[in-house]
């Protein structure tokens, strides 16, 4: 145990522990390892072996992705098709691992453990640290399937299942619900919320947990590797960590892509509704470019100066435009759809979480798998992000607004965007949001609204805000795992990964696979970084014992 004086950071930018800890005593100085020096005008300072094969990995694929489209396509549908079906059940259990987990740090002495020591202070009020939570956790997300899903999860209830050689080629999530509307709904809402409420969030929350204790506690470097010191010891700085690193980078980069590419899509697809502008290849390449170009200059001010003003103006422009749809709507029916939806998703939730004998494979395998494994490449991303805006809170309070409130608010979303969409179809028979592509949705919904040129143009607007803090939070964050755990390191790296996951989003989409490419490379890289997490748990529980010793 070590009484650490409060100081306001380390050499390496990182706050140091106020309080009582249980520090980790290790030879490694962060940095270490590092390559510094400047070229031409810009310094850098790099960790060298995880910088050289991320960096040169990825180039190599973005080569082959651009010199053999066909074959390249080929072999990603191949990945997305052999990763589904055959882990489908590893990503749905270890899921159902990390919600518990999460559940038993509320419930448990482990709870009072302060990130960053016991005297140490939130950096962030509460209004701030939503924001850049939900900026940096499911934005382009929920503005792409908060009409979508729910209609499309309806739609396929609805129709019921179907047969073929004795398996079921239908969509629809576990027995449907063929024919009746009331129970398609009650369904369909269970089967989005279950995507979008506690899993997703226990995922990030292991992670940032992770991170934020071992680095604001333990005195380690902010990267993924220092979670697994209580496994490895020193090990951690040597190749073994090398691997664990440059495995959350290739997730983190894959994971942004898929992102970026949804988003310029759906932008494509809403400016295209309200002036015109051509859908197609081009105009994405052209939206990606400029959005990344903005996401440049939030790089360049800061984490305060850029993120975390565009997150409360994301947060403040989401929250008019939830109201705007609640009263305009169909109220009513949309508040009582909120209540019957999280009845609804508890009732459901065992079954839409059975990792075996599932005879709804579509579902399983080509939603729920594809989004355990989209979140978990997310995780060293918003998990690292959501640690560096963490630092203070108790464990208890952490994991409650991290997991609880932010499912909560993901259910609103949802049953105020999709509900609305339900009752159009429902009680008005209008059906051009339902018969519209996944992208289109939003738009259609939000045409038979009032001041619906003024609302659609808001909602490309967050579509695009949402995109550049994602752009931006991401750069921070693969720039610290590439620079050992730096997070004071010269921003031009910073702009470097900016560029780069705009140019593996372009690629990608300009592939034979377009979405598919990116989905395929999404699920690939969350595969063995499932593994990682589930190692985390274990890792965290050791490191929060240690820490509860200091009361005890």
């Amino acid at each position: 145990m070590a009484d650490q004086s409060p100081q306001d950071l380390t050499p390496e930018g990182i706050p140091s522990p106020e309080g009582d800890v249980e520090i980790i005593e290790t030879d490694y100085e962060i940095g270490q390892d590092n390559v510094e020096g400047n070229l031409g005008p810009f310094g850098f300072d790099i960790h060298n072996p995880v910088f050289m094969v991320s960096g040169l990995a990825i180039m190599a694929f973005v080569f082959y992705a651009l010199a053999l489209p066909e074959q390249s396509g080929a072999v990603f549908s191949w990945l997305f098709s052999s990763v589904t079906k055959g882990f489908d059940w590893f990503f749905i259990g270890a899921a159902n691992i990390f919600v518990l987990f999460c559940l038993l740090l509320i419930i448990t002495p482990w709870g009072n453990v302060r990130l960053g020591g016991t005297e140490a202070t939130p950096d962030y009020s509460y209004i701030g640290w939503f924001a850049m939570l939900f900026a940096a956790g499911m934005g382009i997300g929920l503005m792409f399937y908060g009409v979508s899903e729910p209609m499309s999860h309806f739609s396929s209830s609805l129709g019921g299942t179907a047969m073929e050689n004795g398996v079921r080629t239908d969509w629809a999530p576990l027995g449907a619900a063929a024919g009746n509307e009331a129970d398609a709904v009650r369904l369909g809402m269970a089967a989005t919320i279950f995507h979008w409420g506690l899993h997703p969030w226990a995922i990030y929350a292991v992670v940032a947990l992770a991170l934020a204790l071992f680095s604001y506690n333990k005195g380690l470097p902010l990267t993924i590797r220092s979670a697994f010191y209580p496994i490895f010891g020193d090990a951690v700085w040597g190749w073994v960590g090398h691997v664990i690193d440059t495995l959350a980078v290739f997730a983190t980069l894959f994971g942004l892509a898929t992102s970026l590419g949804f988003g310029a899509t759906q932008a494509n697809a809403g400016l295209n509704e309200l002036f015109g502008l051509p859908v197609g290849p081009t105009t994405e390449v052209l939206l990606i470019s400029g959005i990344t170009a903005i996401a440049l200059v939030s790089v360049l001010r800061g984490l305060d100066g850029g993120v975390k003003i565009l997150s409360e103006i994301n947060m403040g422009l989401a929250f008019l435009l939830l109201v705007f749809v609640l009263l305009i709507g169909p109220t009513a029916y949309l508040i009582k759809l909120f209540g019957s939806s999280l009845m609804a998703y508890v009732e459901y939730l065992p079954a839409l979480s059975n990792p075996i004998g599932r005879e709804d494979v579509n579902f399983s395998q080509g939603w729920t798998s594809f989004y355990w494994a989209w979140w978990i490449s997310w995780s060293p991303f918003v998990g690292m992000f959501i640690a560096r805006v963490s630092r203070g809170r108790t464990v208890r309070e952490f994991v409650v607004c991290v997991l609880l409130i932010p499912s909560l608010v993901c259910v609103l979303w949802m049953s105020v965007f999709g509900g609305t969409a339900l009752y159009q179809v429902i009680n008005d028979g209008y059906t051009a949001a339902q018969d519209a592509s996944l992208e289109l949705k939003l738009f259609k919904m939000l045409d038979v609204l009032p001041l619906s040129a003024i609302t659609s143009l808001v909602g490309i607007v967050l579509v695009v805000v949402f995109f550049v803090t994602s752009s931006d939070s991401g750069s921070l964050v693969i720039d610290t795992i590439t620079a050992g755990g730096k997070v004071d390191a010269p921003v031009p790296q910073r702009a470097f990964w900016c560029i780069f996951e705009g140019a593996v989003a372009i690629v990608l989409l300009l592939s034979a696979g377009g979405l598919q490419s990116l989905q395929s490379m999404v699920i690939s890289t969350g595969l063995p970084f499932t593994v990682v997490l589930l190692l985390m748990c274990f890792a965290v529980a050791r490191g929060l014992h240690a820490e509860r010793k200091i009361k005890d």
